[in-house]
């Protein structure tokens, strides 16, 4: 499996029920070839893992990743990027690859996250609520309102009447999570599952508003795959019982 790291049932992306695929994989021999995969940053752990069981499950096929901002993939495929999977971590940024004509057939609900708070280890600020986030002593990260995760912070903004003045804007999740983990923030807005795979490295902070801005995570096959029949087998893979598992093991919660 190779990175280009430029950076049950389900419901469609316009919340109408579906049915997902009862398997992740198509029989042996009906899938062979490359893919490239354009996927939400906060996917990077759980979509190397399913890469990983895809290869396996059909020998000689390569799965490639391209990790970034949702805002950022889209751009990158409407300026001509070639791709065979889009997954964003909203369903506003799959709407724009929709109505550029990227999309082939209908995209699929897999997951959710919310966010947290997420502070260096032992939380030294003492940062206990959303609120805590204005405090101007507090060096705050969080992701650039294009992106997923800052759209979601703003809507928690809005809502609760909390302005932030963070020291930075991130382009991904990931970026804010660095930021955090490395020292150069006292505390930053993650999603629950970036968190988790973090471990020691941070604490975490949960907060009531979270649940104020939930966002859903859709996934489809892009118009100008070169590999159709791998691309809609590795959707499969996400939508079966083995990559919600995964999926879930890691944070994330069924749309």
């Amino acid at each position: 499996m190779s990175a280009l790291l430029v950076a049950g049932c389900s419901s469609g992306v316009d919340g109408s029920d579906s049915t997902a695929p009862e398997s992740g994989s198509a029989a042996p021999g009906e899938v062979s070839g490359n893919i490239t995969v354009f996927a939400a940053a906060s996917l990077k752990a759980t979509f190397t893992q399913l890469g990983t069981m895809f290869e396996a499950a059909h020998p000689g096929t390569d799965v490639a990743f391209n990790f970034a901002g949702s805002s950022d993939l889209v751009a990158q495929l409407t300026q001509g990027a070639p791709g065979d999977v889009f997954a964003s971590a909203d369903i506003a940024n799959m709407t724009k690859a929709l109505d550029a004509n990227l999309i082939s057939g209908e995209p699929e609900n897999f997951a959710t996250n919310t966010l947290i708070i997420v502070t260096p280890p032992g939380n030294p600020k003492g940062i206990a609520s959303f609120a805590d986030l204005a405090d101007t002593d507090n060096k705050v990260v969080i992701c650039a309102p294009q992106v997923p995760c800052g759209a979601a912070t703003t809507k928690v903004e809005k809502t609760t009447g909390v302005d932030i003045t963070p020291v930075s804007e991130e382009s991904s999740v990931t970026d804010v999570l660095g930021k955090v983990t490395s020292g150069q923030a006292d505390a930053g807005l993650v999603y629950v599952t970036d968190a988790s795979g973090a471990g020691e490295k941070v604490t975490s902070v949960a907060f009531e508003e979270s649940s104020g801005a939930v966002n859903t995570y859709p996934i489809a096959v892009l118009s100008d795959s070169g590999n159709s029949a791998a691309a809609k087998a590795f959707e499969a893979l996400v939508m079966s019982e083995e990559g919600q598992k995964i999926l879930a093991d890691a944070g994330f919660t069924a749309p």
